[in-house]
């Protein structure tokens, strides 16, 4: 499955810098995804693979901070970006004449920005106070990877105040992402089944797939953070955490792009170049 990421991402981004019709904004904000992807993944997967063939399965607390970082800055800007390309979908079918007005250069620029700054800024604050909490329990952390909630529960320190901040981050950042991506999406499915044809149908069937795929990252991710830490659930909650950090990277490339026409064209093109070569 990481292989895939890897090579599904990867490959995304090389036939989009190889075709210069491609250079549109919403293949420029699933570059921007398939960045997020491939960081994402690679943030966690290879110490979860190391620690499947190792006996040594520890992490130094700066690491473990490190990875958390990272972890939470990749998925809170995931969220985002997921919104902006729901709302850049919107405008492309459902204000197709002002489409070039609304979503110009300097607004895409400001939109990707906006989702990599949110992200950060919200690993930035959290990931400080996570560390500042005295783990006097155990330093044995029962997940796959460092993730606040497992942290919390190894506290002996009231983590109320932290579990706080985290709804409210989580509040704003998650469900309103989630709720502008739902909105955008049914307002382009109530468009495409105006469009009575056969390319209002396949439209149908690709906002049926993006929004599945959207549902599980945002419903996993709501799952995880937006409850209280009686409700934590370790066996639960390390299946949860390996669709969004594992499956839904896996899938993103496959489900937005590579099904696309124009990208499978390029793939076409640059291996028979390869193979004449």
């Amino acid at each position: 499955m990481y292989m895939l990421t890897l090579s599904g991402n990867v490959l995304l981004i090389i036939v989009v810098r190889a075709n210069s019709k491609l250079n549109t904004p919403m293949y420029f904000f699933l570059t921007n995804l398939s960045t997020i992807d491939i960081c994402f993944s690679s943030t966690i997967v290879p110490k979860i693979l190391i620690n499947t063939i190792s006996k040594d399965r520890s992490i130094s607390l700066v690491g473990c901070a490190l990875k958390m970082y990272f972890h939470m800055a990749l998925g809170a800007t995931e969220c985002v970006l997921l919104a902006v390309m729901a709302y850049d979908r919107f405008a492309a079918i459902c204000r197709p004449l002002n489409y070039q007005t609304i979503i110009n250069k300097k607004m895409c620029a400001c939109l990707a920005s906006m989702s990599w700054g949110v992200g950060f800024g919200n690993a930035t604050i959290h990931t400080p106070l996570t560390f500042q909490l005295p783990f006097c329990k155990s330093h044995h952390v029962n997940h796959f990877f460092c993730e606040m909630p497992p942290f919390f529960a190894l506290s002996c320190k009231d983590t109320r105040t932290n579990e706080i901040i985290v709804y409210v981050a989580a509040m704003f950042i998650v469900m309103y992402a989630f709720l502008l991506t739902l909105i955008s999406y049914i307002q382009i499915i109530f468009t495409i089944i105006k469009i009575r044809s056969s390319q209002g149908q396949k439209a149908f069937s690709t906002c049926a797939s993006h929004l599945t795929v959207v549902t599980l990252y945002y419903g996993t991710i709501m799952f995880m953070y937006l409850r209280p830490r009686s409700a934590y659930l370790p066996e639960t909650d390390k299946t949860i955490s390996v669709l969004y950090t594992v499956v839904t990277p896996m899938l993103n490339p496959f489900i937005y792009s590579i099904r696309n026409k124009d990208v499978k064209c390029t793939i076409k093109i640059c291996l028979s170049r390869k193979v004449s070569l």
